[in-house]
């Protein structure tokens, strides 16, 4: 019996075996053919039987073939299928061309990608090709008016200076607005490092010609993968990738300049006397007391002119000090990158050298950077990768908007005042009325330099077929010192009279760990899923150390180890943590209906014990309308698709040890020390309830495609309702504290966003146009009865029932025919609760109300592109409508002869006697008549700006083949050309830098506006 059974598995082996033999394993990658990307959920088929699979998050693939099977079929939509014959090869890769009758976008989703066509989230993409080689220092600046319902402001025209970026609106009030930035999977630190009360950008550490696409996550459907993080999305930064073939070299040089977008226009000498010697009389006939006599006024316009009588006189000296606040702004930027690589290797380095003055004195940054991308097959499981980004920075800064010391301040300046003084031919600032700028910028340096190292390594394991799971290790290490001098010339403006120097060291170590599974499957060819299922750990400690010496033997030495005193230190440490749990699944049925399900749970050290981990879920549904039978006759309709998605998100940027019971061996900088023993007192209220803040965000959303996908684009409208916002609640005085940091209070986000793109020709000519607009209501809907104020002058607030900071002030009621007075409308409440609108010249007697938001009601881009041959000219508008701002400078720049202050040329349409119909109170000395922070100084804010325009010309190939090259291009372009506004100030895209945050918002306080830069380059490729 048994050596008939070995015989009898002997002959089934015999048969079996060949049949096994020939079934063999072929592995691949499947990306689009413009940007070599993966291709997630492609569909792998064998012709002709029901063998298939679907590519995992990075477009691999793994499929066993059948004996009979000789083809591949691998598709996707939006995409022309291929097919494949297989042959000998194991090894299959496939570049999928676009098909222009769907849309075919593949789009970065956080832990792994999708197809924009199988998206059930609201996910704005920009391509890394839109922003390469703009003229601007930052990524931030580079996407304004790309992305909709994603507002960017720059406070400033400074370079290297904070950027305000607001996706959906403000979701807080007292903690962070900005979103997450993720680099290549890793949170990375965007906090400002700055000393000087000026924000600084540590995204401008980035080099976006290194990018490959910038994903920003908007709803919670999409953004939810990042829970206690999300609510005020995330930006995701992709960086390129190598590419297998023949090593591909870029080279690009482009150089420029720089300007002031709009400049502004101040009286000469001959208006100045006049107008003060007016303001003076007027005062002194109206009993003013403390008046100077003709005489004092004449001793103090001679001052002004370091001692030349005649020079104020005879206008011999008439200085304009605008154009000496800035400078000619060269600016040079050079990048060279390789990629290549094999089937296992592939690589991408680049180098960029970044030099570029600003349009204000003294302000620079230089920026050397280099990257290394390298992914490797070890074995056709197993793939090994490292992303390092290397980047040294250099920003030559200036002080912030409210010193005397910082350049734009130097308007204040009477146009008498010649700069340099003739009786010592040199720079000097006793007989100037305020502080001279200009001597900080020949006897003063502010010199930030950030070393920064950013990366990952990472493994890719393919366990089985659609299974893969990943582990990478992520750090941003971030290194900034401060280095301050100011010489003894400066010592009106810093108090010590042998110089000043200030050394700041900054730290911070930065590292994510994600270990993540990913299985894709396709059943019955009808059913697709693909889940994910991870852990994270983010820990994050900063440190800094400072020192001040005073008492320097000569500006020679500027280090504080040369200082005869040291006059000052501080130091200190602070560290996060996060751990982290997420899942998400998207489950497809018949390519039609799309669901999909995103979990986190977020632990976090900044919160409370009772309160220390948040659950953050979401869902959303879709369906592809054209695919359904009916809306087949409809030829028109090449794409409809519908969406909705609700879920919440938190938001966990405050303090690290907000929840925390603190004491501190100083307070307000006095030690907590006795008599020389040292000493501790608390310094915080525990709160173990402290939470993060909440959002929950409906989305639903339309997207389509007409006339063969001609025209596509999106619908969107959302809610987002904020709660537990993070506030300071009054305490019982018994508690030995004012007050605590608690959850209560909430707002609400409301808006609708649009997208438009189109191929309006096509052929030899062509222009396509891409357009988005959104609108966005904010409102506060309970803050627990506080009222918190800000801004210049505490106009901006934050109350219940209105935007955040929402503009309070005195509502202007122009000039009294009569006399000259400036009139305030009273706006006191009559009996039957309106508003008495009677005009009085009491400017304490007038009641502040609600006059003006900061945040525009609409924002938007349009981006056209015209190629004709080698020649394309692509321009894009951005602008922004429904928002004011207020000219915090105006009290002192516009007051009609109140201060010395020279003043804008507008002032000399003042009133001046008798039924004179102006705006322009009398010209009164020191008789604050108009100069009270008011509606006078709130203007609208709407602007259309003419953002980018580039013209280039690509040699054609026939010649470069020639000269050994792939490409060869040059171009010309502008950034900030034009600006359409109705602002009489400097820029409309403003927010003053020492005051800029949540409540804070659109102030001008002698803020620079933005540069308008010109540049010509050179693109070559071989």
């Amino acid at each position: 019996m048994k050596h008939i059974l070995l015989f009898l598995l002997f002959c089934v082996t015999l048969l079996v075996t060949p049949a096994l033999a020939q079934e063999r394993r072929v592995t691949g990658r499947v990306t689009q053919a413009d940007d070599d990307s993966g291709i997630p959920g492609a569909t792998v088929q064998v012709k002709g039987s029901t063998r298939g699979t679907q590519t995992d998050a990075n477009g691999n693939y793994s499929i066993t073939i059948p004996p009979q099977g000789n083809v591949l079929v691998i598709s996707f939509v939006g995409l022309a299928a291929q097919e494949i014959t297989i042959g000998n090869q194991s090894i299959i890769n496939v570049a999928l061309a676009s098909d222009s009758r769907s849309l075919n976008e593949v789009v970065v989703t956080g832990y792994g990608s999708e197809s924009k066509r199988n998206l059930t989230g609201n996910i704005a993409k920009v391509s890394g090709k839109d922003i390469t080689n703009v003229a601007v220092p930052s990524l931030e600046q580079a996407i304004q008016g790309r992305a909709a319902g994603v507002q960017v402001t720059a406070l400033n025209g400074k370079l290297g200076q904070g950027i305000q970026i607001r996706v959906r609106g403000a979701s807080s009030v007292s903690a962070s607005n900005e979103p997450l930035y993720v680099v290549d999977g890793i949170p990375i630190t965007s906090q400002s490092l700055s000393n000087n009360g000026a924000p600084t950008s540590p995204i401008a550490d980035l080099n976006f010609n290194d990018i490959e696409s910038i994903d920003i996550l908007k709803d919670a459907a999409a953004a939810a993968i990042y829970g206690s993080r999300a609510s005020n999305g995330v930006v995701l930064i992709t960086t390129k990738k190598g590419k297998s073939g023949k090593t591909q070299f870029t080279a690009n040089i482009f150089t420029g300049y720089s300007k002031p977008t709009r400049l502004r226009q101040w009286l000469n000498t001959a208006q100045y006397v006049e107008l003060f010697n007016e303001a003076r009389a007027n005062s002194a006939a109206l009993g003013y007391g403390g008046i100077p006599s003709q005489t004092s006024l004449n001793n103090r316009f001679t001052r002004y002119a370091a001692g030349d009588t005649l020079g104020w006189k005879n206008s011999r000296i008439d200085t304009d000090w605008q154009g000496q606040a800035f400078q000619d702004a060269p600016m040079t930027q050079a990048d060279l990158s390789a990629t290549g690589g094999d089937a296992k290797t592939r690589f991408f380095v680049s180098l960029q050298y970044l030099n570029q003055k600003g349009i204000l004195v003294k302000n620079s940054l230089e920026r050397l950077s280099t990257r290394i991308n390298l992914d490797h097959s070890a074995t056709d499981r197993l793939t090994l990768g490292v992303n390092l980004n290397v980047v040294r920075t250099a920003n030559g800064r200036l002080s912030n908007d409210n010193a005397f010391s910082t350049p734009m301040q130097i308007v204040a300046l009477p146009p008498m005042t010649p700069v340099i003084d003739p009786r010592t031919g040199q720079l000097s600032g006793n007989y100037t009325l305020y502080y001279n700028p200009l001597l900080n910028r020949d006897f003063a340096s502010y010199n930030t330099t950030v070393y920064r190292v950013l990366g990952n390594v990472f493994a890719d394991y393919k366990i089985a077929t659609g299974l893969k799971f990943r582990t990478e290790w992520g750090a941003d290490l971030l290194t900034q010192n401060e280095d301050q001098y100011y010489g003894r010339e400066t010592a009106r403006n810093v108090s010590t009279p042998n110089g000043l120097g200030v050394q700041t060291w900054d730290q911070v170590t930065n590292y994510t760990i994600n270990n993540y599974f990913t299985y894709g499957k396709t059943i019955n060819t009808i059913h697709d899923f693909d889940a994910t299922l991870g852990t994270s750990y983010q820990q994050s400690q900063a440190r800094f150390n400072s020192v001040e010496g005073q008492q320097f033997p000569s500006n020679a030495y500027r280090q504080v180890n040369s200082a005869a005193r040291i006059s000052g230190g501080s130091s200190g440490i602070s560290d996060f943590s996060f751990l982290s749990y997420f899942a998400r699944v998207n489950y497809r049925y018949n390519n039609r209906y799309m669901l999909g399900l995103v979990g986190r749970i977020d632990g976090s050290s900044r919160f409370g014990t009772n309160k220390r981990y948040g659950v953050f879920p979401s869902a959303s549904l879709g369906w592809i309308l054209t695919e359904e039978s009916f809306m087949k006759a409809i030829p028109a309709i090449s794409t409809l698709k519908i969406r909705a998605s609700y879920g919440l998100t938190g938001n966990a940027e405050v303090g690290n040890f907000a929840a925390r019971g603190l004491y501190s061996a100083t307070s307000a900088g006095v030690s907590s020390g006795y008599a020389g023993v040292p000493g501790q007192a608390p310094a915080q209220l525990a709160n173990p309830d402290l939470s993060w803040e909440h959002t929950l965000q409906t989305d639903i959303g339309l997207e389509y495609g007409l006339l063969s996908n001609r025209l596509t684009g999106e619908i969107d409208y959302y809610i987002k309702n904020t709660s537990d916002l993070l506030l300071n609640v009054n305490v019982p005085g018994s508690s030995g504290f004012r007050t605590q940091l608690r959850n209560v209070g909430q707002l609400r986000n409301q808006g609708i966003e649009f997208v438009l793109n189109s191929q309006n020709v096509t052929g030899k000519f062509t222009w396509t146009t891409s357009l988005n607009a959104a609108r966005n209501m904010n409102r506060i809907t309970n803050l627990n009865g506080q009222i918190i104020e800000s801004g210049v002058g505490n106009v901006n607030r934050a109350a219940e029932g209105q935007s955040i900071g929402v503009f309070y002030i005195r509502e202007y009621a122009g000039v009294d025919p009569k006399n000259g007075d400036a009139l305030y409308y009273l706006n006191t409440a009559n009996t039957d609760g309106s508003l008495n609108r009677s005009t009085t010249n009491d400017y304490n007697a007038a009641e502040r109300v609600y006059l003006g938001n900061p945040n525009p009601t609409w924002i938007g881009g349009v981006n056209n592109t015209f190629s004709y041959g080698g020649v394309e000219l692509n321009f894009l508008f951005q602008g922004q409508f429904g928002a004011s701002v207020y000219n915090g400078g105006g009290k002192f720049q516009s007051a009609n002869g109140d201060f010395f202050d020279n003043q804008t040329v507008d002032q000399l349409n003042r009133w001046r006697k008798a039924g004179d119909i102006t705006n322009v109170p009398q010209a009164r000395l020191y008789g604050a008549n108009g100069t009270g922070e008011s509606s006078r100084y709130l203007q609208g804010a709407d602007f259309v700006r003419l953002k980018t325009v580039r013209l280039s010309y690509t040699i054609p190939s026939s010649i470069t083949n020639r000269l050994k090259m792939n490409r060869l291009s040059v171009y010309v372009s502008g950034q900030n050309v034009l600006t359409f506004t109705k602002y009489t100030g400097w820029d409309p895209e403003v927010n003053s830098d020492y005051i800029a945050g949540n409540v804070a918002l659109g102030n001008d306080f002698y803020s620079a506006p933005q540069p308008k830069t010109f540049v010509a380059g050179i693109n070559i490729g071989f």
